[in-house]
């Protein structure tokens, strides 16, 4: 199949057009995330069923399908920026942190940065390591965390210092001893789309584990990652992100 007719190259071109996200797209056409993004990259195919099934959620005959022109992956001078605030920020309380996923209107994110409450005092509070595509930097802000991972012992870093790691190792963040507040900046990264989509619906689904399932709404203000406690949803969504 040459570049022109990829499969992964048309689905780029038909999600930049119908300005989906993975996720979105996933949800339409009926194949998972994790599928759809290998595909783009061109490491998956998809099997004639699922080419049908493919064609026929989005409404576009095979031969049609294979005939469009694709773009590349990595467009030159997009122009693209995003500034930080309110209306563009997801906030999703977990058991083990208050996340506030930063951008948020920007899709296709090569990075997701997110600042941190650190909830869990230590490991046996914290429960399983988690893991996800990607790999991630974590800077703190303020008061010290422990890094706990699959390969290596445990790491205290304190205010101003640095993690760097492979998001697919196990790993999780937890107070350090004698802290009672910690906050972190961490920028995820994924050549796959839709991390951002992914680690959202991994913080849920924590939470409906923990507490039932969640319960969305507007949120106020979350400045430095210290959010309003007075709210007891766990995914708040403020204007400008409805499509969460």
């Amino acid at each position: 199949m040459s570049q022109r007719t990829s499969l992964g190259g048309v689905i780029r071109r038909i999600r930049y057009e119908r300005e989906w996200s993975l996720a979105e797209m996933s949800a339409v056409v009926g194949i998972p995330l994790s599928t759809l993004a290998k595909i783009e990259r061109g490491e998956l195919s998809l099997t004639y069923d699922k080419l049908l099934q493919l064609s026929e959620r989005l409404e576009i005959g095979l031969p049609e399908l294979f005939s469009m022109p694709v773009v590349t992956q990595n467009p030159v001078g997009t122009g693209r920026r995003s500034v930080s605030g309110e209306a563009n920020t997801i906030t999703v309380a977990s058991r083990n942190y208050d996340d506030n996923y930063l951008c948020s209107d920007l899709r296709a994110k090569i990075m997701t940065p997110i600042i941190i409450d650190v909830k869990a005092a230590d490991i046996e509070e914290f429960g399983p390591l988690i893991t996800h595509d990607g790999e991630e930097f974590v800077y703190v802000v303020s008061g010290s965390i422990v890094v706990h991972t699959d390969f290596y012992e445990p790491t205290e870093i304190k205010t101003g210092g640095g993690h760097y790691l492979d998001s697919q190792m196990g790993h999780a963040y937890v107070r350090a001893p004698g802290c009672d507040s910690a906050t972190i900046l961490a920028v995820c990264a994924s050549r796959s789309d839709g991390l951002d989509q992914a680690l959202i619906e991994q913080m849920v689904g924590f939470s409906e584990q923990a507490s039932g399932a969640p319960r969305v709404g507007k949120k106020a203000k979350a400045k430095g990652g210290n959010r309003p406690r007075s709210s007891p949803s766990p995914v708040r969504a403020r204007a400008g992100s409805a499509r969460r």
